[in-house]
């Protein structure tokens, strides 16, 4: 009995071992399987952060790339000269125009110090250049480099030079900038001659407004000269009559005839009586005519005429009467002026900035149902103050910011060259005055104009 359950004992014993040996492998290859797992997934990690690290690397290397070659075709393509230097004026860089100038290639050029390549290198100038790697910046100077074909160098180059830094903020070099001078020179002598043709389109511009204004006043001139002139044709036809009466009574003075019935046949004391009327009517045409035309000839002025005083009055009336008489409807103009008002300048060409503003307010009224146009002249202080006014249709908020603008006109083709008040406008301010306007649509203008008055 005692046999069989120490048979039947020890077995049970010995699978319950095997049991527990059995286990404990299953742990330990469970525990082998995990960590072959934590490290296959840290390679992986590391396998993806170096994929990721070399495309990184990849596009940073072709932006950098496309950044290199950005630069070179910047460079290369500029006109200037381009001269890069480290600290000891050895040349690091060039580009294309420094060698098409010289005649070197870069290959030739970088590795060679800056006073190789330069004629007469103790030049002060090239000492300034020189000296801008220390901090200081050297102006346009001119110097000549050596050239590969010819021994007296090139043509002479404007440069400066500028400090290089690193990304530090250290100065590791300078940069040389140049442009050869024939083409400097080139551009200099086309700026000048695009700057006279400027000057001389602007005189006919200014002669060219003037005839315009001069074509818009002939009417009004015809009519002032026309009053003086037939006055003096009608005086000059009547001292002809009277003429040839005095011529018979003396021719029968001389056959003996008697001279109280001559005298009294021929109205001989009539004829003496209106000798002084008409002699003196004669004169005051003459002179009404030279009067309109000295005007006349202030419209004509050039450059070189002098400032004097002048009666503004006179001016303001003479402009006002012509450009109304010219007008293609009779609008009267209303004038306020006093007796006298002087100031100093060009009569002639503040003669044109007033028929340039009547005008101007005549064509602003001239479809106003009842239309309504003030000159106001008055001294304000040491200034002379020309107010021209108008119910017209006014000017347009957008208008008004141009409307001192050359070319700028309301007015149909063919009706306005657009210059009169551009024109105007620097007429005044060489008077060392001011030319303003102020406007309300549908309610009228008002240009102001002030000038110094004479002291």
């Amino acid at each position: 009995m005692g046999r069989l359950d120490k048979d039947k004992t020890e077995p049970s014993q010995s699978r319950l071992g095997k049991v527990v040996g059995d286990i404990g492998e299953l742990e330990l290859s469970s525990m082998q399987e995990t960590a072959w797992a934590e490290v296959i997934g840290k390679m992986e990690e590391v396998y993806s952060d170096l994929i990721r690290y070399d495309v990184d690397l990849e596009r940073k290397n072709t932006e950098l790339e496309e950044t290199h070659q950005f630069i070179d075709s910047v460079i290369s393509s500029m006109s200037e000269i381009l001269i890069v230097c480290d600290r000891n004026q050895y040349v690091e860089q060039v580009n294309k125009a420094t060698e098409d100038l010289t005649g070197f290639s870069a290959q030739e050029l970088v590795g060679r110090k800056l006073s190789d390549l330069v004629v007469a290198p103790d030049n002060s100038l090239f000492t300034n250049l020189c000296a801008c790697g220390s901090g200081k910046t050297a102006n346009y100077c001119e110097i000549r480099l050596k050239s590969k074909h010819d021994d007296a160098g090139s043509d002479p180059v404007s440069m400066n030079g500028s400090q290089r830094i690193d990304h530090q903020g250290r100065p590791v070099g300078i940069v040389i900038i140049g442009r050869p001078m024939g083409e400097l020179r080139r551009a200099y002598q086309a700026l000048n001659k695009a700057h006279d043709d400027l000057v001389r389109t602007q005189q006919r511009l200014l002669q060219s407004e003037k005839l315009a204004s001069l074509g818009r006043l002939v009417a009004g001139v015809a009519h002032e000269l026309n009053n003086p002139i037939s006055f003096i044709n009608g005086n000059i036809h009547s001292l002809e009559k009277y003429k040839s009466r005095l011529q018979s009574f003396f021719e029968q003075l001389d056959q003996g005839q008697d001279p109280q019935r001559l005298r009294r046949e021929l109205k001989i004391d009539g004829i003496l009586d209106d000798m002084d009327p008409l002699v003196d009517g004669t004169l005051e045409g003459a002179a009404r005519v030279r009067d309109i035309v000295k005007n006349l000839r202030r419209l004509s002025f050039s450059g070189r005429e002098m400032t004097e005083a002048f009666d503004l009055v006179q001016v303001v009336k003479t402009g006002v009467s012509w450009v109304r008489r010219s007008s293609p409807k009779p609008i009267e103009v209303h004038v306020d002026v006093p007796d006298r008002l002087e100031v100093i300048g060009h009569a002639g060409r503040i003669h044109q900035v007033v028929v340039n503003l009547v005008g101007n307010a005549l064509d602003a009224v001239s479809e106003t149902e009842n239309p309504d146009v003030r000159v106001d002249l008055h001294s304000e202080g040491s200034r002379a103050v020309l107010r021209v006014s108008d119910n017209g249709h006014g000017i347009s908020e957008e208008n008004m910011a141009k409307i001192f603008d050359p070319f700028f006109t309301t007015k149909g083709v063919g009706e306005g060259t657009g210059l009169g008040l551009w024109i105007s406008y620097d007429l005044v301010r060489d008077h060392d005055g001011d030319l303003r306007v102020e406007s309300t649509p549908g309610e009228g203008t008002v240009f102001t104009m002030e000038l110094p008055l004479a002291t």
